[in-house]
């Protein structure tokens, strides 16, 4: 297994692609105006209180409010709010909760009227963003994570990633984080942390209470609502939740983030400090790699899988449906039984990498080809499961029904990535306008590059679509050779995936786009 991330940033956003094995298997995008993220700590006052739905919502800063359940409050709720209002006012100005006395625990079974008063000062964490219309979800029940633990305030619990199999390493560990722990914070620890020095989760712990002190800082005289502490931004998270030795590359092309993620990645994992590296070309970093070619053809309705498999993949109101089609493998096996097990197998692998790449939460059934035998639907079961195993969205599989369909439900906390890859006919009239057909757009570069030519220009660059880049280039002579034979000037053409099909930009010696 090999993990590789390539980092683009613009003025208005950065793109995160992460590739396992060369292929894309996650996509993310952070914008400047994110201003609520999974893992953001608000401190926010009570709207209203529902004992209808046993919950409250709550004045984020968001449009909607935000929705907080009795079950999300944590049962330690009561020692927060005191907490908040004594720092609030500046009656408590330590902030490490050795004195701190802790209030007595919630019901587990009780009602939110028990708990929360209207216009009440409380400090919330985002579990999930505001998807379609709905506001984010939140909880009281705080938690500020770190590469190997994660801190948890007005608590004494030490918990252990389930990950970790030796019962060996789980007592050293265990005795380890109790020796370094403060009184009043309960510790998890991650997965990651599975033979690792008391040095280095002494480090993370230290980090992470810094990070407690700081907002803690924030709250005398906070504005109603503000944001008081920030998750990692999104290089740093994924970095700090799926970073281990496999990773070779992480390829970044702005310099002030490749410092950033550099210095990141020398406190974390020192000895891997190397395979940071700035990506200075002209060319797009996505182009250059083909992750733009890749983002094409894995986003849309169908979905072209291994030897000529597809998916076909929608989105209803309340779930989405994948539908396994074999396409031209009907005719590969020996047998109905084997064409099926080998097209599900193959459906299997790439369902799992577009659960995570489109980051689709909710309720998914997967409607497989039908295999008679049960020995071949406990096969294909193994398989999906072990294949979204590095899934780090919390997600459960349902063994085949009779029907063949698999029924999976993950974990939504942000919006789903869609992408338009659909393309308008060039051939196609709408509204009584024809749009300009691929033919004509040849014409159209052909009379521009005449106009550059008698301006003595040099050393044209044509970035264009594959398809007409491959029309101008191939055959003998070519467009491309017309032009030189009649102009006397060699024209570069530069194939671009992200272009539409009749978009065309001409660049020149240094790069820089002629108007």
């Amino acid at each position: 297994m090999n993990y590789e991330l390539f980092v683009r940033s613009s003025s208005q956003q950065v793109d995160f692609a992460l590739l396992k094995d060369g292929k894309l298997v996650e996509l993310h995008k952070e914008e400047e105006d994110t201003k609520f993220s999974v893992g953001d700590v608000f401190i926010a006052k009570v709207r209203k209180t529902v004992p209808g739905l046993n919950a409250a919502f709550v004045n984020v800063g968001y449009e909607k409010d935000a929705f907080l359940h009795y079950h999300d409050l944590g049962p330690k709720v009561l020692s927060l709010l005191k907490f908040v209002k004594s720092v609030s006012t500046g009656k408590l100005r330590d902030f490490s909760l050795k004195e701190f006395p802790l209030e007595k625990e919630i019901d587990k079974n009780g009602g939110i009227n028990n708990a929360l008063k209207n216009n009440q000062s409380i400090l919330v964490q985002i579990v999930k963003e505001p998807i379609s219309t709905k506001g984010p979800r939140i909880s009281s029940e705080l938690s500020i994570a770190g590469r190997y633990i994660v801190l948890v305030p007005f608590s004494d619990r030490v918990s252990i990633s389930q990950k970790i199999e030796s019962n060996e390493e789980k007592e050293r560990l265990k005795r380890l984080i109790n020796s370094i722990k403060p009184k009043g914070f309960g510790v998890i620890i991650r997965t990651v942390a599975e033979g690792k020095k008391v040095a280095e989760l002494d480090k993370d712990l230290q980090n992470l209470y810094d990070r407690w002190t700081a907002m803690c800082k924030k709250l005398r005289g906070a504005h109603h609502p503000s944001k008081v502490l920030s998750e990692l931004n999104k290089g740093a998270s994924i970095i700090r939740d799926l970073f281990n030795d496999s990773f070779s590359a992480i390829h970044i092309d702005d310099e002030t983030l490749y410092l950033q993620i550099k210095d990141y990645v020398q406190e974390i994992a020192p000895k891997k400090e190397n395979i940071v590296k700035f990506y200075d070309s002209k060319v797009p970093i996505y182009e250059k790699f083909g992750i733009e070619r890749q983002i094409k053809t894995s986003f849309g309705k169908t979905v072209s899988g291994a030897k000529g498999s597809y998916l076909v993949i929608e989105h209803t109101e309340a779930l989405h449906v994948i539908d396994v089609n074999s396409g031209n493998r009907s005719n590969k096996s020996k047998t109905q039984e084997g064409t099926a097990l080998e097209v599900n197998m193959l459906a299997a692998s790439e369902v799992a990498r577009q659960l995570r790449l489109r980051d689709m939460g909710g309720i998914i059934v997967v409607d497989f080809i039908d295999m008679g035998k049960a020995e071949h639907r406990k096969q294909l079961f193994n398989h999906l499961r072990d294949e979204m195993s590095d899934d780090k969205a919390k997600h459960k599989i349902l063994p085949p029904s009779k029907f063949g369909l698999i029924q999976i439900t993950r974990q939504r906390v942000r919006p789903e990535v869609n992408i338009k890859t659909r393309e308008e006919d060039p051939n196609s009239i709408i509204e009584g306008e024809e749009i300009e057909a691929p033919i004509g757009v040849v014409s159209k570069i052909t009379e521009e590059l005449k106009r550059l030519f008698k301006k003595d220009y040099k050393k044209l660059t044509l970035n264009t679509h594959p398809f007409i880049a491959a029309f101008l280039t191939k055959g003998f002579p070519s467009v491309r050779t017309k032009w030189f034979m009649e102009h006397k000037k060699w024209v570069k053409i530069q194939p671009r995936d992200a272009y539409t099909y009749l978009e065309y930009h001409f660049h020149d010696k240094d790069g820089n786009e002629i108007k």
